[in-house]
């Protein structure tokens, strides 16, 4: 993955204890790999298991970077997805009133980590995206709480959609446009802690890089301000909780914007002062030409 996505999606789980290098060892370790996918095979027989599946997805989303095609064995496997789906919908009631344990918070978690690997997979991205299973996490997207358990559940939510939205695919990025994703984002950039506010910006440049995203957006002058609006806030946020990373999502953001010549005339009035008076230019080390693209052209 490229330095400018959030570490996120590189996926949350510790390298396996393995052994590193040739000889006996590699050998060994050689020899283990059946017996991990047969153990990999079993955990995944387990979720359909009502008595087995919470030990299974704790498992598997330790696991899954050491499990090799996980996501394949996931999507094809009888009555696996359902059964993660079942345990999406299963906190819909949690959500309002906003009572959601901590417990069933970790327990959906490392379902959606599972859905994460069968997004991010080259031959199970399209077909999870045609089976429209993304629309089962936006009652995620769509929650205000700010307790701890609500946060991770929108951090792990966006998660997913950031890994359907890490390899270009404009089948993808219409999806998205399509169920709306743009305005739970733009909700996250508002309220969400510093990493979900990251990955949902991170999300909105994907689709502004993709043309046809940066069209919808362009489309209207409301859509256009309810982005840029949202990424003003933003800016002005920053100057007192500094973020590089946040900060360098968002500056791609308006760069990709400029490239509409009617939004980049709308940023002349609407580009954030502390982004031309050079506010951010030692926490971010970029070159007065990035911005002067938005303010000169």
């Amino acid at each position: 993955s490229s330095a400018s996505e959030p570490s996120s999606f590189a996926g949350a789980s510790p390298p396996s204890p393995s052994s590193i290098g040739g000889g006996a060892g590699g050998a060994a370790s050689a020899a283990q790999e059946p017996r991990k996918m047969a153990s990999a095979e079993q955990l995944v027989l387990d979720l359909c298991d009502r008595e087995l599946r919470e030990n299974a997805l704790l498992e598997l989303s330790k696991k899954r970077e050491i499990f090799q095609d996980l996501a394949p064995l996931l999507w094809h496997s009888f009555g696996t997805i359902a059964a993660l789906l079942q345990e999406i919908v299963s906190i819909y009631p949690a959500l309002s009133p906003p009572v959601l344990s901590a417990g069933a918070s970790n327990r959906v978690c490392n379902a959606l980590a599972l859905l994460q690997c069968v997004a991010s997979h080259p031959d199970t991205r399209i077909p999870f995206l045609h089976a429209h299973v993304p629309l089962f996490l936006y009652p995620f997207l769509n929650t205000f709480s700010k307790t701890r358990p609500f946060e991770y559940l929108r951090l792990t939510s966006l998660g997913v959609i950031g890994a359907l939205v890490k390899v270009d695919d404009t089948e993808v990025i219409g999806f998205l446009l399509q169920t709306e994703i743009i305005p739970l984002c733009l909700r996250t950039m508002e309220m969400g802690s510093e990493l979900s506010k990251t990955v949902a910006t991170f999300i909105v440049q994907k689709i502004l890089l993709d043309d046809i995203g940066l069209r919808y957006v362009c489309a209207t002058p409301e859509r256009f301000y309810a982005v840029g609006s949202v990424l003003g806030n933003m800016v002005i946020s920053l100057a007192d909780q500094p973020s590089t990373r946040l900060l360098k999502h968002i500056i791609r953001c308006y760069l990709r914007l400029s490239d509409n010549p009617r939004a980049c005339v709308a940023l002349h009035n609407c580009l954030p002062d502390m982004l031309k008076d050079g506010t951010f230019n030692i926490s971010l080390r970029v070159s007065h030409a990035n911005i002067s693209v938005v303010t000169n052209s």
